[in-house]
């Protein structure tokens, strides 16, 4: 028996909802009080990390609390329940914005960015966007959380309020919002038509209710109204954003956003149409493709790109298609690979993207060209971004090595040996972009004054602190995977 009664888990699951809503509040109303409102905002993100641990305990158990709001029509509620891949979700996103509430203290304050109340309330409704999408029992439910947490980050997309930002902000929106309007709330009022239900279900249903010819129809619409999970070609918005802060891109590509995306796309695939369903579609194995065209494709732009923040944007964009690559697969371990690179993928990205925000505000440096000696001056902000640079490429002794390793399991099992080629082959270009600065800042020597100055000239220490704590996490992970794989093994293992 689980040490917390049901009762008690489902109870917690309101709070989840509630600790960031009222957060939010709290934070807006502390705004000229700024060392309360950034206390308050730590306090807020640890208080919302131990409720959703109180889940913990009963979903280990097999239990799956739930708790329904409110029922519209038949088949129709908003309602929530708690299966393994959405604690899982929950429990990365919840730890995550502790560190990034820290780390965003530091790069704020340190860039003297404006609008830090707007940019911390914001955060928290983000978060409890994320609390909703996480324990979505159905996906109408889904829907209305996956608009709220497009709607609260536009705002932080758009911090900076110049023309770039405005443009980069607009793309965001038009294509995150244009996707699920018009491809995924499709989708969902065919399948609650065609089915009477949008529950999520083991083993999905759509079986016996819609044919195979119809639900490869279905299947697009959802994947591609999906659009967080970035797929080509409705990919730009991502890009487009990187004209925020730092934090905010941390918030996007780590702990909120993209995740969103690609975990809808792994509840959809798994409990909406059920893997014996998804084999037998048409578009499943067209989206396979997509997937694996966008993973090199991306890639190959990353290469390019000598903007830091551009480059990491691009491998963003790779990353999650090997996620989507693992839902179309429709095997058990490629699924468990893409619900383990959820994680592993948080925790590298993460680390990445702090770096950069680091880079920024200790030397204003923001291009890859310019990094030659920076080591020298930087080698914490440095040596963790190499250690997040080895867990996105997948190398020992980083966890991210687990999920591309269940990923090619499932890719060989399911006889699809060229998509076993192309996973090897974008691990190769990820050593070309992510390695690359990490040479260039200790093997090159300085070429101004600045990356040659002498001695340790880091970010403000919240900044160093948290980028140094998340990467010993993908180091953590790396021993820590076989818990994650039982856990999400209850989820798809027949």
């Amino acid at each position: 028996m689980s040490p917390f009664p049901l009762m008690e888990a489902a109870v917690a699951i309101p709070l989840t909802l509630a600790i960031p809503a009222l957060g939010a509040v709290l934070i807006a109303l502390c705004g000229r009080r700024p060392n309360l409102r950034d206390g308050l905002m730590v306090a807020i993100a640890a208080l919302l990390f131990i409720t959703v641990l109180q889940i913990l305990p009963a979903v280990l158990a097999g239990e799956r609390p739930a708790i329904t709001l409110i029922e519209l029509l038949p088949g129709l509620s908003m309602a929530f329940e708690v299966e393994p891949l959405g604690m899982i979700f929950a429990l990365v996103a919840s730890s995550l914005w502790i560190i990034t509430s820290l780390y965003a203290i530091g790069y704020m304050r340190g860039a003297n960015e404006s609008k830090q109340t707007r940019f911390h309330a914001c955060f928290a409704v983000a978060l409890f966007s994320v609390m909703g999408v996480a324990f979505a029992e159905n996906m109408f439910t889904l829907f209305i959380f996956y608009e709220v947490l497009t709607l609260s980050t536009y705002p932080l997309v758009a911090h900076k309020g110049n023309r770039e930002a405005q443009q980069g902000a607009r793309t965001y929106l038009g294509l995150l919002l244009g996707t699920s309007i018009g491809f995924q709330l499709v989708a969902i009022v065919a399948t609650w038509w065609l089915t009477g239900s949008l529950s999520f279900s083991e083993g999905g249903i759509m079986e016996g209710h819609v044919g195979h010819g119809l639900g490869g129809l279905l299947l697009l619409l959802y994947v591609y109204g999906i659009g967080k999970a970035a797929l080509m070609p409705f990919h730009r918005w991502l890009p487009a954003a990187m004209v925020a802060p730092t934090p905010v891109s941390a918030l996007l590509h780590a702990v909120a956003v993209v995740k969103a995306g690609v975990f809808t796309i792994l509840k959809v695939s798994t409990y909406i149409f059920g893997q014996d369903y998804l084999r037998e579609l048409w578009s499943a194995d067209l989206l396979m493709y997509i997937a694996a065209f966008s993973l090199l494709a991306a890639s190959l732009v990353a290469i390019q790109k000598d903007n830091l923040k551009a480059r990491l944007a691009y491998s963003t964009v790779s990353q999650l298609s090997y996620i989507t690559l693992g839902a179309m697969l429709a095997h058990e371990f490629a699924a468990i690979g893409g619900g383990m690179h959820i994680v592993m993928h948080a925790f590298g990205k993460i680390t990445l993207f702090f770096c950069a925000g680091a880079i920024y505000v200790a030397s204003k440096k923001t291009n890859v060209s310019e990094m030659d000696g920076l080591g020298r001056r930087m080698p914490f902000t440095m040596g963790a971004f190499l250690l997040g640079a080895l867990a996105v490429i997948g190398a020992p002794p980083m966890g991210g090595l687990w999920s591309k390793w269940h990923l090619v399991l499932g890719a060989a099992d399911s006889g699809q040996l060229l998509m076993v080629l192309v996973i090897m082959l974008s691990t190769l270009l990820n050593i070309a972009y992510l390695l690359r600065p990490v040479v260039r800042a200790f093997l090159m020597p300085p070429k101004d004054a600045i990356a040659g100055q002498g001695g340790i000239r880091e970010a403000p220490l919240l900044c160093v602190v948290s980028l140094c704590i998340t990467a010993l996490g993908c180091m953590a992970l790396f021993l820590a995977a076989d818990p994650l794989r039982a856990m999400l093994g209850n989820l798809f293992v027949n």
